[in-house]
């Protein structure tokens, strides 16, 4: 059932936003304001160009364009032409990706006041194997407008052919990859078995401002039908945007803030059909130039869907309605750019029922999320730094949980401001450009509910990535000191939970990388991380029911900083026809936060179970493989394997034999046991081949999960199953527009089966056939 959205703007309370915080987020802003004596002194550079076909020379139009290592993007017109704006002086790698090419790198050295005008690129049509192209820049050196050093990176055809209803069910597919699910919205992706906050999600580079990483009914607030791309990054590039992304960092780009001035009026619109729940989705995204120096940008969304439908029946309260648009504006100069973008979030979407905890009805979720952000580049000549950059945002978030019709048993609202500010220098010494940076957080959290919880949180880190060269070796490193403070409205000695105070955590994480390059394609490398993740105010104060995620939460107001220790290895070949890519990974956690089922009905609430925060020694490590090999001009096959092993160390009692006592590495007078950790995917291959003649690409994959049967305390295993899917894309030229059609069956055998990280495995299969159509057209 659906209703009309309603909440409350709760702001920053007068007690709780301390003077300092304003001051920064006022000198930000000052920042973001041009100067204009210094716009007009500034050396740019502007680089122009043609695209053209390389078998008919034909203008090869809506390319989408990106500077690495810079913000700056750009798409060609109907005439192939392209502009990108304000490119500071230094080696840059531009990337061009275009659906039915092959996607190409460049590499273009800017020197103060030389001309970069006319610029022609040829495009290889991507049926064409083994015809030359200028590529300068190898896989594991490529950096998006916002990550550096991705190591996945998914736009164009792959984007389109995987296209879900959420950010998790987008990426679940790559090696490594699952996602964490409570009925059909709430989703989020797990990677190497690391969830939650392990795992950072970012928009255009910020973070999100919503609680997706807390309990598992709540849903990431980013709707992936506008995304231009998503970038995935691992290692010391990671620590740019937070000390806890041991799992990794997942970056939706979306541009909102224009970087670069498009010669007209370009866009796309897009219409998504699914038949599993007769839902569909559209989305429509416009950039136009306006007068001489500003561009502004337009994205509306919407998204609607009914009950989902499983092999077994219909999936009751899985329906959902939800909107995810934004405006933004930017003034370019020679300079640089200053731009600001508002978006909004709406959605209410139903966690299924579950008549044993509490709720025979399931529970409605109505989210809203406001969000203002600007950024500012600027950039400089002949100094240490050549860019920099400033962000500032605010995001206000809030979402009400409906037990029965307007009754609300639960209520989040969360108001923040992000601050960053970065600077990239030139090369300094044997150090490459590198990038040294500020970033500031304040979050005001309140959570109503029986018992309410509010808290302020305060954060501000250091970072800097760098790297260098020595002949075939590349090494990278990193590092960023964090300092948090969580302090609750009031102090409670004797509280039921423990002694509620304010908590203050400070913490270095470092990271380093090399890769070795043997040649003809062929290299390996590794990773080391140390991370540091300060509790969140839920671990640490939560005291109450949570019906729609069937638990009662309490918190732990004693716990110590998380801890982990990651390292990674691999081999990696890639070629024209062949590539191959395996790694090993071993995560350890000296105080591993998670919610742990006790097994025990709350004395209060008897429909659920005490879930309570506590931190353990914790052990992952596994293995991931894949590979494609082109069999033909036309015709590719592509297979991967990986698994993941979790335990944790837990303190129980001599005489205890359950371990249902267990409470975290720092307990005295107990004994250790080793369990395994709940909520780990199991092991799964997977095989697909594809046939792609012309404008036409059809093909199928088949996917096999293990059973698991390594399960945590009052966990339920989950038996293996075989999942067929199949797709087939499409693309036509017509009045000048790129048109493109998706169409993807998914579980085309209409197979029952439960996935291990659904909360709701023990009650419900996962949704039956699907047939999901999608409709794309550039202009």
């Amino acid at each position: 059932m659906f209703c009309t959205y309603s909440f409350t703007m709760r702001f920053f309370h007068p007690s709780s936003f301390r003077f300092s915080s304003l001051l920064l987020l006022l000198f930000l802003m000052k920042l973001s304001v041009p100067f204009p004596v210094l716009s007009e002194t500034t050396e740019h550079t502007v680089l122009t160009g043609r695209i053209t076909d390389y078998r008919t020379g034909s203008p090869v139009s809506y390319v989408y364009l990106h500077l690495e290592k810079i913000n700056r993007t750009a798409t060609s017109d109907r005439e192939g032409k392209f502009r990108l704006d304000n490119v500071p002086q230094g080696t840059w790698t531009l990337v061009l990706y275009r659906i039915g090419y092959v996607t190409q790198k460049r590499s273009i050295r800017i020197e103060p006041g030389e001309k970069h005008d006319d610029i022609e690129i040829v495009l290889q049509p991507a049926v064409i194997s083994g015809m030359p192209i200028e590529i300068i820049a190898n896989e594991e050196d490529v950096r998006g407008p916002r990550l550096e050093k991705s190591s996945v990176r998914i736009s164009g055809p792959e984007l389109r052919s995987n296209l879900g209803s959420t950010v998790a069910e987008t990426i679940a597919g790559r090696p490594g990859f699952s996602q964490r699910t409570m009925g059909a919205t709430a989703a989020r992706p797990v990677i190497r078995g690391l969830g939650d906050a392990r795992v950072l999600i970012l928009q255009d580079g910020e973070r999100t401002g919503d609680v997706s990483y807390a309990p598992p009914d709540h849903s990431v607030t980013i709707d992936p039908i506008s995304a231009n791309e998503i970038e995935i990054a691992r290692g010391p590039s990671a620590l740019i945007y937070g000390s806890n992304a041991i799992g990794g960092v997942i970056n939706i780009v979306r541009n909102q803030i224009p970087t670069s001035r498009p010669t007209a009026l370009t866009g796309t619109a897009s219409m998504h059909g699914f038949s599993v729940n007769n839902g569909i989705s559209g989305a429509v995204n416009i950039k136009a130039p306006y007068r001489d120096d500003f561009v502004w940008s337009l994205d509306l969304n919407s998204r609607y869907g009914q009950d989902y439908s499983t092999p077994a029946g219909s999936l009751e309260n899985t329906n959902m309605l939800a909107t995810n648009s934004a405006a933004g504006l930017s003034y370019i100069r020679p300079w640089g750019y200053s731009g600001l973008a508002v978006s909004t979030y709406l959605s209410r979407y139903g966690i299924p029922p579950n008549p044993e905890s509490g709720h025979p009805g399931g529970v409605d979720l109505d989210m809203v999320k406001v969000q203002v952000e600007s950024q500012t580049e600027r950039l400089l000549q002949n100094r240490f730094f050549n860019l920099i950059e400033v962000q500032w945002s605010y995001r206000f978030y809030n979402h009400k949980e409906f037990e029965a019709e307007n009754i609300i048993g639960t209520e989040y609202n969360v108001n923040t401001v992000y601050a960053t500010v970065k600077g990239r220098h030139n090369r300094v010494g044997f150090l490459n450009d590198g990038v040294v940076g500020f970033w500031a957080k304040f979050q005001d959290y309140f959570i109503f509910d029986r018992f309410n919880l509010e808290a302020n949180s305060y954060a501000a880190s250091l970072f800097t990535v760098q790297d260098f060269d020595m002949g075939n070796w590349n090494v990278e490193f990193g590092l960023r000191l964090d300092a948090h403070m969580v302090v609750p409205k009031s102090e409670e000695l004797d509280s039921r939970i423990g002694h509620i105070r304010r908590r203050q955590y400070i913490g270095l994480a470092s990271s380093a990388a090399l890769v070795y390059d043997f040649g003809r394609g062929f290299y390996a490398g590794g990773s080391v991380m140390h991370s540091f993740r300060p509790p969140k105010p839920d671990e640490l104060f939560s005291r109450g029911p949570h019906l729609a995620a069937y638990a009662f939460e309490t918190g732990n107001p004693d716990l110590s900083a998380e801890r982990g220790l990651g390292t990674d290895l691999f081999v990696r070949h890639r070629s024209s026809r062949f590539s191959l890519e395996t790694a090993v990974y071993r995560n350890t956690f000296s105080n591993y936060i998670y919610p742990r089922d006790t097994g025990r009905r709350n004395i209060i609430f008897a429909d659920l179970n005490d879930y309570q925060y506590t931190g353990v020694h914790a052990l992952f490590y596994g293995l991931e493989t894949s590979g494609e090999f082109r069999i033909s001009n036309h015709l590719r096959v592509e297979g991967m394997v990986d698994y993941t092993f979790a335990e944790q160390k837990v303190n129980v009692k001599a005489s205890d034999v359950s371990g249902t006592e267990s409470s975290g590495p720092e307990s005295t007078g107990k004994e250790s046991r080793t369990l395994p950790l709940p909520m780990i995917p199991p092991a799964s291959l997977s095989a697909g081949i594809s046939y792609e003649p012309g404008v036409l690409t059809v093909g199928t994959k088949v996917r096999h999960s293990f059973k698991q049967k390594r399960i945590g305390e009052f966990e339920t295993p989950t038996d293996a199953f075989t999942v067929l899917n199949a797709y087939l894309l499409y693309r036509f030229n017509s009045s000048g527009m790129l048109h493109t059609l998706s169409l993807n069956v998914d579980n085309l055998l209409n197979t029952e089966y439960y996935h291990h990280l659904s909360r709701i495995k023990e009650l419900y299969p996962e949704p039956g056939r699907s047939f999901n159509l999608l409709y794309r057209v550039y202009f």
